[in-house]
């Protein structure tokens, strides 16, 4: 007798669970005083601070956070596609050399890529002090481990019959490899490096909310000190910019579909060298300090006997219990939102609500709308997940939305002709060809949301995260030294369950029953 298998459409909503308890918490938590602040916090949404002097300082900090992502992203592709490179098994066999140097490269970059941009912006700052380029070291140390992971998979994933032809036509190692791998690993590098680069323009302005500079500080400061209308200001820009971003990478995926010989690998190569060059100056013109030199202040390491002392002062249960209910109530609203939205308003204007809702959530760190929620809330872990999960819904949304448009409305309209209402049609036509692919990206995004805990939990009070800033802030090196192996361990494994889980939805139907 078969086991029961819930459906991949019913798995993209089953999440939507995860809603039930956090919005219990939440609404137990709210207080009256804050609905006041909130309504003033909605009316600086349309009425936005014009001052001359606060634009100028906005328009700066914005400039920062620009030319910092650019920086970091040019940096971290470069060194990514090189360590991927040599990460990769085929470049080894391809010379006739064991593999061991692969794999040691590979275990090696287990522990930047498991360790938050956050959390590296945290940790340089008490080595570097405040500089600039800070900032930039942040988001180039675990951007180029994950970048170098993708590109090591994508060449161990090529087919190898091409690189042997050329190999037995006499062809050099290198020459061959070159040759055989690069122009199958060209759509990757201009799809993956677009999408990087809005990551780091997140992860930079997610930088600035903790006090590393640019538009993040701007944002911060204002809402803090409850200047509504300063705090929309600079969001506007923040989103606006997004926008331009998001429209100018679409405009170019579109182009190198339609003209894939318009653009190859050397071109994207030499867009990343003119970003790190054209971004370090413009970040030296805007920062003079960021051309002085490094004050390297290393902390003092722990002895064993602290570390021991640590490892036992530390409430190691009650932090990773919180870190990981954190992750998966916001990993399930994240999940199940944009797809439980769109098949309660299943119409085009509703989607297009929707998508500028998305941006929105995207665009705006979670620790901000952690303290937008703290305006009319109490701290919670309900509540940090609440954040958390909404930032990572927006991510998703606008996933969902782009393959939802790319796929053909064939199967929906016939749906629709049998006289179905809207929304079974759009769960049968829309939402069911999509889900498969839509659940392995929700296991990535859950691996994703691990590592962000550390996030909200530097706000909201709770988790790994929570411990950690507290250490941190009264240089406790034993304990931060105990807790980010404890982090880095937990995102190391969350990372190889995703992996599992993406490669079980990617499979097809028929695979997945056969094996």
């Amino acid at each position: 007798m078969k086991r029961p298998v819930v459906s991949a459409p019913l798995l993209c909503l089953l999440p939507a669970l995860a809603l039930v308890p956090v919005l219990i918490v939440v609404g137990q938590g709210l207080h009256g005083g804050g609905f006041e602040t909130w309504w003033r916090f909605l009316q600086g949404a349309v009425q936005p601070s014009k001052d001359p002097l606060l634009l100028k300082s906005l328009w700066e900090g914005l400039q920062v956070t620009l030319a910092t992502a650019l920086v970091g992203w040019g940096l971290s592709t470069l060194i990514g596609l090189l360590l991927g490179v040599f990460s990769s098994d085929v470049l080894w066999e391809s010379a006739k050399i064991p593999t061991w140097p692969a794999a040691a490269i590979r275990s090696l970059l287990a522990l930047p890529r498991a360790i938050h941009e956050l959390l590296w912006g945290l940790l340089l700052l008490q080595v570097l002090g405040l500089h600039p380029w800070v900032a930039v070291a942040a988001i180039t140390i675990p951007y180029s481990a994950l970048v170098a992971r993708v590109f090591r998979d994508q060449i161990d994933s090529i087919d190898r019959r091409r690189l042997t032809a050329v190999l037995q036509s006499g062809a050099s190692a290198p020459a061959a490899f070159v040759s055989s791998i690069g122009p199958p690993l060209q759509p990757i590098l201009l799809s993956y490096g677009g999408y990087r680069l809005e990551c780091a323009l997140r992860s930079a302005t997610l930088l600035g909310v903790f006090g590393l500079g640019g538009i993040g500080t701007e944002l911060q400061l204002t809402l803090q000190s409850l200047r509504f209308a300063e705090f929309w200001s600079g969001l506007w820009l923040l989103i606006l910019l997004s926008v331009l971003l998001e429209q100018g990478l679409t405009f170019w995926r579109h182009r190198q579909q339609t003209n894939p010989s318009q653009w190859n690998g050397v071109s994207v190569l030499t867009m990343t060298v003119l970003a790190v060059l054209v971004g370090g100056h413009w970040l030296q013109q805007l920062l003079p300090t960021s051309g002085t030199t490094l004050q390297l202040m290393l902390p003092p390491l722990p002895d064993i006997s602290a570390l021991q002392l640590a490892a036992t002062e530390l409430p190691w249960l009650r932090m990773i219990e919180q870190t990981m209910r954190l992750t998966l109530l916001a990993a399930g609203i994240a999940i199940a939102l944009p797809p439980l939205c769109l098949l309660i308003f299943p119409g085009r204007i509703a989607k297009q609500v929707f998508l500028g809702l998305w941006t929105l959530q995207r665009v705006l760190p979670p620790p901000l709308t952690l303290l937008m929620l703290l305006l009319a809330n109490l701290p919670s872990l309900a509540l940090a997940a609440l954040a958390l999960g909404l930032q990572n819904a927006g991510v998703m949304g606008r996933l969902l939305v782009e393959g939802l448009d790319q796929q053909s409305p064939g199967t929906m309209k016939a749906i629709e002709v049998t006289a179905a209402g809207p929304r079974q049609a759009w769960l049968l036509g829309c939402l069911s060809p999509q889900s498969r692919s839509y659940l392995a990206y929700g296991a990535y995004r859950t691996d994703v949301i691990l590592r962000e805990t550390l996030v909200v939990g530097l706000v909201g009070g709770t988790g790994l995260g929570w411990m950690l800033i507290e250490s941190l802030s009264s240089f406790h090196w034993a304990a931060v030294l105990l807790i980010i192996a404890c982090f880095a361990l937990l995102t190391l494994a969350g990372e190889s369950i995703s992996d599992g889980l993406r490669q079980r939805w990617l499979r097809t139907p028929g695979e997945s029953a056969s094996t």
